[in-house]
């Protein structure tokens, strides 16, 4: 049996996929390489995990790893609806963790379309092979976003979540929804997570980690929306992957005898942090005052986010422990070893 791990070439998807080859699963990566963000930092991604730029001129195909023996990859987008089945029907799938989805709140203002192609269209796609072809057990991405302007803190799964603020949240909770749709009417065990501000080595570059460190090792402002009165539920990586292993590691059938095929969990640091704090570790890691550009609150953007992540801990023992101190020096690190910053080049 194989985990197929969507958006493989991603922040999540890569350290998701390394991960389970470490622990000795067999994982098939799909990804459609898109320009989003820099290409060149998905394909890093991949050579990490063996793969390299010729196999992804052979779009559609799948090829072995070169480092890692039970690693396949295929370039294929979640909207080709005729190439995915193919790949399903290839191929011994027992578990689909999907992670691949247009992400951005500010980017979806700006580029609708791309929402409703990958995150809606896609996602049925995704549904439409796990049903057709028996799928044990459907991981996905939802988001914190979907919480919108929610007044109680910390936000938990029984909160309402009817009120998004940008299309993005509004494509998440429809997947949220598509998901106990198919679980309902086809029996497909589902687990829908939603992410918290994920940071960490080989992060994203549109999001405030990356954004803030690149900006101030160059000597440029970094841009503080509202005011810097903002708190954000950081969330180091290895805590979001260790989380996810042990959803894939649980006991499912345990799960389904209490009837419950459909599933949400809020997957976060248990605490929220203010921005400031946040900037600050950076700036006492990197030895520099960050310059501040201060600005309204952006469109689609919420001041406060905080996981309460008390139904994972009791189902599957999550217990978030990397501080804010030591994950911002992990990534510095990482962004001063892929970039080439050192102290005679900085």
């Amino acid at each position: 049996m194989q985990i197929l791990v969507t958006g493989a070439a991603g922040f999540i998807g890569f350290h998701t996929s390394k991960a389970l080859l470490e622990l000795g699963y067999s994982v098939i990566g799909l990804d459609n390489i898109n320009d989003y963000y820099d290409t060149k930092l998905k394909t890093a991604r991949l050579k990490e995990l063996g793969v390299f730029d010729n196999v992804l001129e052979k779009p559609n195909e799948v090829c072995q790893s070169s480092t890692y023996p039970k690693f396949s990859f295929v370039k294929l987008d979640i909207t080709d609806r005729e190439n995915l089945p193919k790949l399903f029907s290839k191929h011994n799938i027992g578990i689909v963790c999907h992670l691949a989805a247009q992400a951005g709140v500010r980017y979806s203002i700006e580029n609708p379309e791309a929402y409703i192609d990958s995150n809606i269209v896609g996602f049925l796609n995704i549904l439409e092979c796990c049903r057709n072809f028996k799928i044990k057990h459907l991981l996905y991405a939802s988001s914190s976003s979907v919480y919108g302007n929610n007044k109680s803190i910390p936000f938990k799964t029984t909160d309402n979540v009817d009120h998004p603020v940008s299309l993005y949240a509004a494509t998440k909770k429809s997947n949220e929804l598509m998901a106990h749709t198919y679980s309902h009417l086809y029996d497909i065990p589902t687990t829908g997570l939603r992410f918290f501000t994920v940071y960490g080595p080989w992060g994203r570059p549109d999001m405030a980690m990356f954004l803030f460190t690149d900006a101030i090792l160059k000597g440029k402002p970094i841009k503080v929306f509202n005011h810097g009165n903002m708190e954000r539920d950081f969330t180091y990586i290895d805590d979001i992957v260790t989380g996810i292993v042990h959803i894939i590691e649980g006991d499912l059938e345990k799960r389904l005898k209490f009837g419950e095929k459909y599933k949400v969990y809020n997957i976060g640091n248990n605490q929220s942090v203010k921005l400031t704090d946040f900037i600050k570790a950076i700036e006492e890691e990197l030895g520099t005052t960050a310059q501040k550009e201060l600005l309204p609150m952006q469109d689609g953007d919420v001041p406060k986010t905080w996981a309460d992540v008390k139904d994972l801990m009791n189902d599957f023992n999550y217990r978030p422990n990397t501080s804010i101190k030591k994950g911002v020096a992990s990534f510095v690190s990482w962004y001063k070893n892929f970039y080439g910053y050192n102290h005679e080049n900085p």
